[in-house]
């Protein structure tokens, strides 16, 4: 199954899940936030949502810093 992720082609095995992507791609589900097809994915729902051939998926990573 061919996807794209942050504007680059992938292919993954099927069926994916919005949580298998992140395993396979080595994410901590809590320290991103996932955009399927241009909607938020909630975490509480990354388990069932399930990707398509040919969906578009932006992932941001949160990144915490030391603040003043």
């Amino acid at each position: 199954m061919q996807v794209e992720i942050n504007g680059e082609a992938r292919t993954l095995p099927e069926p994916c899940s919005v949580a298998t992507l992140l395993g396979v791609l080595g994410l901590v589900a809590g320290k991103v936030a996932v955009e399927h097809n241009r909607e938020i994915v909630i975490r509480s729902a990354y388990d069932q949502t399930f990707l398509a051939d040919g969906d578009a998926l932006e992932i941001v990573h949160f990144i915490g810093g030391g603040g003043q």
